[in-house]
């Protein structure tokens, strides 16, 4: 997803500078209004840390030296609540817990030191969060601008089994070129909405494919719905350049349902039906978006040409393997038979599955699903 996300953070939505892929991530320089903007507008991150220090951290003692000399009264006063998540790799120091204590501490005694009183530690949801990551006995010290992880929007209302990640789906669209698709035929001098591609999944479960799909196609900022950000309680936010950024957001959004590409999702089960109906109400999407319940065998072409993603279980956590040869089997044969001048992408965890839907896929990319390695096979249907 690296790719994914350093092309957003060089987009005219961020405009970053200075954009490096690195492992799990991509570092950017920018000003406030830059990272403002990253947590606005990224569809691919978890998260957006501002790291304030990077120091050599070889046991607790050095650890503790090293975040007490980070001035933290410009970033908090003893009112704000806190909490630490520390991780560390390849490194002395192993044990998360004690290793966010002895941050926790050094914070707490440095704020002392200065203001007469100490921050109130708070796991969920705190004021400001901090994030160290030792790699190599080398600590780095960071401000965690999203606080929750990005990928919650704020419109999952209701879950089916094993719901797909709303910042994974976003990966699977990016790939399968839906958002360029649609900004190439707007661009046309000659557009209408005829032009634009159609998407359709045939097993939504939740909606979250059809949500992300339609909340591209509406220009509608991810993180617009979101309650919380990790700077909000930051001594260094700017309110008013945030309140800015949002109501421009906001109003560059296109809610034109004539403009509107054809959305559809379906789905086997009514219950996952009824979750992915209620999640597109609380994305304020109804209407720009078509699901229903239908079985895979009474799936139809609803266009000339569009993008047909579908994300089946692959006996990881859903269905066993055995059965679910059938289904692959089938999900080939509808894109053979009744998706010709489509685009198919299949999406899953197990590669004997993926051979069983019978066509030749065009491109593969690997992204993860959690902890499983996944592809996303691109079919060319003609």
């Amino acid at each position: 997803m690296e790719p994914l996300l350093a092309e957003e953070l060089r987009s005219d939505k961020i405009r970053a500078s200075d954009v490096v892929e690195t492992r799990a991530g991509v570092s950017f320089k920018g000003t406030r209004e830059t990272a403002y903007r990253a947590c606005l507008w990224s569809r691919i991150a978890n998260r957006v840390l501002l790291p304030l220090k990077t120091f050599p951290a070889p046991n607790p003692e050095k650890l503790y030296g090293g975040v007490k000399s980070i001035r933290w009264s410009d970033h908090l006063t003893p009112k704000e609540t806190i909490a630490v998540d520390f991780s560390s790799s390849q490194s002395e120091i192993s044990h998360t817990h004690y290793g966010a204590l002895k941050t926790k501490d050094a914070i707490c005694d440095q704020l002392k030191s200065v203001q007469g009183e100490r921050p109130s530690v708070q796991t969920k949801n705190p004021d400001i969060q901090i994030n160290v990551y030792v790699l190599k006995d080398e600590a780095t010290v960071s401000i965690d601008l999203s606080g929750t992880s990005l990928h919650l929007r704020g419109y999952r209302d209701e879950n089916t089994a094993a719901p797909l990640k709303e910042n994974l789906a976003a990966a699977i669209l990016m790939h399968a070129g839906w958002p360029t698709k649609l900004a190439e035929a707007r661009a046309k001098p000659d557009f209408k909405p005829a032009m634009l591609p159609a998407f359709l999944d045939p097993m939504c479960g939740s909606g979250t494919l059809v949500i992300e799909a339609a909340m591209m196609a509406a220009q509608i900022a991810p993180g617009a719905e979101r309650k919380h950000f990790g700077f909000l309680k930051w001594r260094q936010h700017d309110s008013a350049l945030w309140k800015k950024i949002v109501n421009e957001a906001i109003s560059g959004e296109m809610r034109d349902k004539k403009l509107f590409p054809k959305i559809v999702g379906y789905d086997a089960d009514f219950r996952a039906v009824r979750a992915a109906l209620s999640n597109l109400e609380s994305a304020e999407l109804t209407g720009f978006a078509h699901i229903e319940k239908r079985e895979l065998a009474l799936c139809e072409s609803i266009a000339p040409c569009g993008i047909f993603v579908a994300n089946p279980p692959y006996g990881e956590r859903l269905g066993d393997e055995e059965q679910l040869q059938e289904l692959y089997g089938r999900l080939g044969d509808t894109l053979k038979q009744k998706f010709k001048g489509w685009e198919g992408y299949i999406f899953t965890g197990s590669e004997p599955l993926s051979k069983l839907i019978g066509l030749r896929a065009s491109r593969r990319y690997v992204l993860y699903n959690g902890a499983i390695e996944c592809r996303l096979f691109k079919y060319e249907l003609y």
